[in-house]
């Protein structure tokens, strides 16, 4: 039978890596945009933990079924760990990607590429009815560019440099960010986990 998994967001662009990652599993992946009903939860923690949680239960709880949320965002070293848990809004509360990309741009104007160390950080919470909420994290090291590069992805990918790769998170197909994005390694916790929340 099919499973069914509830991803406790609004972005698009999420729900597209949400179903592309859950695709191989062959569950079918639902968002908050499938519940119109349900009120966005407001993040208010002092973790990307904290805030998957928060959301993820929220959710569970109103819809009696099993959740998972995310939190992620990019921590810049150079900024003392911003964006961090402020990266969706960190221009402003309506979440203009180019707007935050454009900050942090200009914090960081004056810094040579090897002072631009950063990563990405996703806090993955998996909440069930009457259950213990489980919490997985995974990370994506890299360096912030000089410029905007690349047309794939979203949020902060045209300036996340994988050294590896030699290319940004924005320039990669969904395959390759899905074999090493933040997310892609908090899902694959999940999914070697399953056996604790299934």
């Amino acid at each position: 039978m099919e499973q069914e998994v509830i991803i406790a967001t609004l972005n698009e662009g999420k729900v597209k890596e949400f179903k592309q990652l859950f695709g191989s599993k062959n569950w079918s992946v639902k968002s908050l945009r499938d519940f119109p009903e349900v009120e966005e939860v407001v993040e208010d923690g002092q973790t990307f933990a904290e805030n998957a949680k928060k959301k993820a239960e929220a959710l569970s709880n109103r819809l009696g079924k099993m959740v998972i949320a995310d939190d992620s965002g990019l921590i810049v070293d150079a900024l003392d760990g911003r964006p961090g848990i402020y990266s969706a809004r960190y221009a402003g509360e309506e979440k203009d990607d180019k707007a935050n990309i454009d900050k942090v741009l200009n914090e960081l104007a004056d810094l040579p590429s090897e002072d631009r160390t950063a990563r990405f950080f996703c806090a993955m919470a998996v909440a069930r009815p009457n259950e213990e909420t489980l919490i997985y994290e995974g990370t994506c090291e890299g360096r912030i560019t000089m410029e905007v590069i690349g047309e794939n992805g979203f949020g902060y990918d045209p300036i996340f440099f994988i050294p590896e790769l030699q290319k940004t998170m924005a320039e990669l197909s969904p395959v390759q960010k899905n074999e090493r994005s933040h997310r892609a390694k908090a899902i694959q916790l999940v999914f070697t986990h399953e056996h604790e929340w299934s």
